[in-house]
Parts: structure tokens; C-alpha cells; sequence
């Protein structure tokens, strides 16, 4: 069973596109194909037009095709992505970013251990490439390997001490292992760098679950000011006025 530590990777789902190399020349194609804002459809859309132009060579068109393969990836199009990886990695077998976006086909296909072996691959040609670590982490603790989770999110936030997505993770599995402390540090620093609807909603959590319930109805609060059509944030925190006005209700009455 794939646990809510994916749910995590959803809020940055664009950290796993490795950056390809910028050049003097690009276009609109090029740009939409490698961008961090792109969207799934717009970026298939666009290293699609890269790739049939036959414009790029090397780096560049392995770049192409390793960042349709994270487009196709985030619509689960998990085959043609796999197959558009496999082609990044034939056109130049020393780019991490096709074996990382590889190992998170593997990992979506819960091939646990053929993703743990796609970010070796990468972070040994790669050393410094934190969102490698950070998947690898993600694919230990699904396998059940807490510490080795642990110690790839600790070596995710050495290697880029700004890469929200580590401490999401981390501060998941630190609430998971019941350490409220060092789970509410991670959360907090992660709402500081990207202090997004389930930034606030996994901190919120941490507080219900610690029973700080004033403090996980401010967050989620706050997450119904960052995304007020979303239900969750109404939701979590309706159940908690809820809770602590029946309280308040029994103590009038005793």
C-alpha cells in the first residue's frame, strides 16, 4: 500500500524535474517543455513539439524527453512515460534526471526496490541532487525502512537546507513515529518555505493529533485562507469547533 507520503510529493509535484541545462536559444516550446511552472498537459505538449522538431541534440534532447517523461508521469500515463525515460537515459547515459523521474515511474508502480536502484543511479552522478534523496526516501518508507527513509531526508535538506519537499517528508514520518517535537520543527519549516493548503493542513494534523487543539483550528484556518474552495481546511476545522464546543457545552452543564 502506497502511504500519504506521496500525497506530499502532489504539493511540489514539479520538484522532480531535474533542470536541464539553459542555452542562449530556446523558443516557447522549449521553455513550456523544461519550465517549473509548466503543467502536466502543457509540458507534454511542449517537449512533444521539441522532440518531433528534431531542433535539440545530446543534453538537451535527452532533457526533452526526460521532462515529458515527468509530464506523462504526473497524468499516470506511467507506460509512455517509462518509455520516454528509457530514451532519455539511451541518448546520455550520465543525466540524473532520467533516472530519478525513472524511479518515480517505479515508485508509482510500487517497484519499490527498481526505484531505490534508479536514484542510486542518479545521486552517483549526482551527488548533490537533493529531490533524488528525497524520493529515495519515499521509497524506503514504503518499503518499511524508517531509518534509511530518515537519514535520505536528512541528506535531501544537507544538500539543499531550502528543499521544502524534504521537510514535508521527514516531519510525515516523524508524526508517524509519534515525535511530535521534531514532526512540528519539519512542518514549520516547511510552511516557511512553501507554506501552501496541505503545508498547514499536515501541521493542523500534528496538533489535533497532540491534542493542541486551539492551534490545529488556527492552521487550518489558514489553510482555508490559502485555498478557501477546498474542504479540507473547512472540514478539519469544523470537527474541531465541533469537539471543543460539545466540551464547553458538558462543562456549562456539569
Amino acid at each position: 500500500m502506497r502511504v500519504r507520503l506521496s500525497l506530499m510529493a502532489l504539493l511540489a509535484m514539479l520538484a522532480s524535474v531535474a533542470p536541464v541545462p539553459a542555452a542562449a536559444e530556446g523558443g516557447p516550446a522549449w521553455e513550456a517543455c523544461v519550465g517549473l511552472t509548466s503543467m502536466p498537459d502543457e509540458r507534454v505538449r511542449a517537449c512533444s513539439t521539441v522532440i518531433d522538431s528534431r531542433s535539440e541534440t545530446g543534453r538537451r534532447l535527452a532533457g526533452a524527453y526526460c521532462n515529458r517523461g515527468h509530464g506523462l508521469t504526473e497524468k499516470r500515463e506511467l507506460d509512455a512515460a517509462l518509455s520516454d525515460l528509457d530514451e532519455a537515459v539511451k541518448l546520455d547515459p550520465a543525466y540524473a534526471c532520467a533516472y530519478n523521474n525513472r524511479g518515480r515511474v517505479y515508485s508509482f508502480k510500487r517497484d519499490y526496490d527498481r526505484a531505490i536502484a534508479e536514484y542510486d543511479e542518479a545521486i552517483k552522478l549526482d551527488p548533490s541532487l537533493a529531490m533524488a534523496y528525497s524520493n529515495r526516501g519515499e521509497s524506503r518508507y514504503n518499503k518499511g525502512d524508517i531509518d534509511g527513509a530518515l537519514a535520505d531526508f536528512d541528506a535531501a535538506i544537507k544538500h539543499d537546507p531550502s528543499y521544502a519537499m524534504a521537510y514535508a517528508n521527514r516531519g510525515y514520518v516523524y508524526a508517524r513515529k509519534h515525535d511530535t517535537a521534531h514532526a512540528l520543527a519539519d512542518y514549520t519549516m516547511r510552511i516557511k518555505l512553501a507554506p501552501d493548503l496541505l503545508a498547514y493542513i499536515d501541521r493542523g494534523n500534528v496538533y489535533r493529533d497532540s491534542e493542541q487543539l486551539e492551534r490545529a483550528a488556527a492552521d487550518y484556518g489558514e489553510a482555508i485562507r490559502v485555498a478557501p474552495t477546498d474542504a479540507r481546511g473547512w472540514r478539519n476545522r469544523g470537527m474541531i469547533r465541533l469537539f471543543l464546543g460539545d466540551n464547553k457545552e458538558r462543562s456549562r452543564r456539569l
